[in-house]
């Protein structure tokens, strides 16, 4: 009973410890990429109502994404620190004296690594999503007004005596599903139109292709298929950009209906599907960072200097994250299912660590 007591004690010493330093180097990580989100807003203040302290908002507002896209490197680099510095103090080897094995302590930090994956997930899908689609919708009403309305599945907007929304997928010059609600001088629907998608003319007009039309005649509805049609004044390609959310600003469940939706209507949702896949393995990927971690300490090629390990550390996990990025972008251009090129990396990185510590083991 005594020794469990002991074990337990160290657990919570070396859990206590690995989490410390994984949030502390996130915290580094988030002022960091936060100041180049807020740069990046400053060249839209002054347009509409877009403030400086609007731009502070929304680079606030975004960093819960940012923190779930820098969990896994933050998971490498704080548990590199943290148990250095464990080791440096001594504190590792006389663990290992009174008997508590290399193995036993990889539990323990193991153990802690869960409880950074529960942490990603739930701010995943329930914190980052929200007040990253808040923050777009802000940043939009602070530019353009409230005319323009955003949601998981595009967006309306108001033009004239039209309401219209895109629900597909759409990029600068093009966009899909398009619906358009005239509306009388009564404020009535007078007409609906759906076009199955749209191309930004040169003549800064887009032409809307596929479409059929629904007039309504007091309680008659007249349908027929006018095959194109020209919408004047629409939307530049920057704010087309600026209107849609990204495909990591969803949640998984959010994702995961619209990609079933976009499938059901035959259009492309590879963008989608890779976020899709990328969320689902980010817990994964963060408890293998955390095991890679541990082979700079207990490793067949143990690092004694700190700065050497926080090297290491920091280059490792830059070259991790920039091979994961490229293999899901590699992935959409040759066509390879999004679940391979996830998946794959972060299989190997996790063998390798643990090849490398059964060594130690």
């Amino acid at each position: 009973m005594v020794r469990r007591r002991r074990i337990l004690t160290i657990d919570y010493h070396i859990g206590r410890h690995t989490l410390q330093g994984v949030f502390l180097v996130l915290a580094g990580l988030l002022v960091l990429f936060g100041f180049l989100e807020l740069l990046s807003q400053l060249n839209d203040v002054g347009k509409g109502q877009f403030r400086l302290s609007d731009a502070f908002v929304y680079a606030a507002l975004t960093l819960p994404r940012q923190a779930v896209i820098l969990m896994p490197i933050s998971a490498l680099l704080g548990c590199t620190v943290a148990l250095g510095m464990l080791a440096d103090h001594n504190e590792l080897t006389a663990m290992q004296a009174a008997g508590i094995s290399v193995r036993r302590i990889g539990f323990s930090v193991a153990a802690a690594s869960i409880v950074l994956m529960l942490i990603s997930i739930f701010v995943a899908e329930f914190i980052a999503p929200p007040l990253d689609q808040y923050a777009r919708q802000r940043r939009s009403e602070a530019r353009y007004g409230k005319k323009v309305l955003m949601s998981k599945s595009g967006f309306w907007v108001r033009q004239d005596r039209f309401f219209i929304h895109v629900a597909g997928s759409f990029s600068e010059r093009q966009a899909s599903d398009i619906e358009l609600y005239e509306l009388d001088a009564e404020g009535q629907i007078s007409r609906f139109l759906h076009a199955r998608s749209a191309t930004l003319q040169g003549d800064r007009t887009w032409l809307l292709e596929g479409v059929s039309q629904q007039i309504v005649q007091g309680e008659v509805i007249l349908t027929e298929a006018i095959g194109n049609y020209r919408l004047n004044s629409f939307l530049t390609p920057h704010q087309m950009q600026i209107f849609k959310l990204p495909p990591g600003s969803l949640s998984i469940s959010d994702l995961w209906t619209y990609i079933r939706s976009l499938k059901a209507r035959n259009q492309n949702a590879e963008n989608y599907d890779l976020a899709f896949w990328q969320k689902i393995t980010q817990p994964v990927n963060t408890a293998s960072m955390v095991l890679l971690a541990l082979t700079f300490i207990f490793g067949p090629v143990r690092l004694r200097s700190a700065g050497k390990r926080i090297a290491t550390g920091v280059i490792v996990g830059t070259m991790l994250y920039m091979l994961y990025q490229v293999c899901g972008h590699m992935g959409l251009l040759f066509d390879i299912p999004p679940a391979l090129t996830t998946l794959v990396p972060v299989i190997l990185i996790l063998l390798f660590a643990l090849r490398q510590l059964g060594r130690a083991f």
